[in-house]
């Protein structure tokens, strides 16, 4: 049986790990309605820039005058995946979701004789994803999200993603992150993100309009230049949407840490009273035993 001595000191130790996990769900409680105004922010300007798109491409005479980035190429042979983490723990299964999807889905891909390559963003998915499949990492990224997330990186996300295509380091890009369903829930997604998926094109709402425009200089150079900043802008769409489901689920697992010190403290403090009865009851059986001996 441990002494009261030690029992005290992980009662101690216990009550402090309880505040820290407590004071962390406050923070991610905090962080998270940040990230969700945030979120709903920025989402007019990805949904009304892809209208814009769609627009300009109903308008174009020539099919050959679509943009790779929109038409893709004949072939689909190489599949890049773009994994998105976090760089911190200590927020649940979100990582390990990501990571085992990911991992799941490559596998499928693999097995109908597609050549799988990663873009790893986060320092969780750099390191589990090297152990897997180092050689087919192509590009990887920690810090981008840090104490704020900047467009401007996300910006230079994309433009290296738009080279690596170009370049024909892959012929499809599917990007997989979290869902923000609530704080207490997160659904990992797997998106086609390059070429622009058609069925992106089709779920965005359309009103009829008469207004004849002029393009200038030329409807298929302004969706040239049109198409990567859409990426942009949908992909820091898509990176706010994985961060709030990140604090969710932080704030999440602090709570349920907390609650689980709450019953630890319980069970240690009843333990810590009965060997305290234990050893004044001895005690006194000592003293007892002694005064009748004498």
């Amino acid at each position: 049986m441990p002494s009261l001595k030690s029992l005290k000191n992980r009662i101690k130790g216990v009550k402090s790990n309880q505040k820290v996990t407590k004071a962390m769900k406050m923070v991610a409680a905090s962080k998270l309605r940040h990230a969700k105004d945030a979120q709903d922010a920025s989402k007019p300007y990805s949904s009304r820039m892809l209208f814009l798109i769609k627009h300009i491409l109903s308008a174009l005479e020539n099919e050959v005058d679509t943009p790779q980035l929109l038409r893709g190429r004949d072939r689909d042979d190489i599949v890049l995946l773009l994994v998105l983490t976090s760089d911190r723990g200590l927020c649940g299964a979100f990582n390990g979701s990501i990571i085992r999807k990911s991992l799941a889905y490559a596998n499928e891909l693999m097995a109908e004789g597609k050549e799988v390559r990663f873009f790893c963003v986060g320092k969780k998915a750099v390191e589990t994803i090297n152990k897997h499949h180092s050689n087919k990492v192509v590009f990887t990224a920690t810090g981008v999200v840090g104490k704020k997330l900047s467009y401007v990186k996300i910006k230079d996300l994309v433009d290296k993603l738009v080279e690596l295509f170009e370049e024909g380091q892959f012929d499809r890009c599917m990007v997989i992150y979290n869902h923000f369903l609530s704080a207490l829930s997160q659904q990992v997604v797997i998106e086609q993100f390059l070429p622009i998926d058609d069925h992106r094109l089709e779920t965005e709402n359309t009103s009829p309009t008469h207004t004849i425009y002029e393009f200038e200089p030329s409807k298929a150079a302004i969706l040239e230049s049109l198409i990567p900043k859409h990426l942009a802008v949908h992909l820091y769409y898509i990176f706010l949407e994985n961060i709030a489901s990140e604090h969710g689920a932080r704030m999440t697992a602090m709570e349920n840490a907390t609650q689980n010190a709450g019953d630890m403290i319980g069970e240690l403090t009843l333990v810590y009273n009965r060997t305290r009865q234990a050893a004044i009851t001895k005690e006194l059986i000592e003293i007892i035993s002694g005064a009748q001996a004498v």
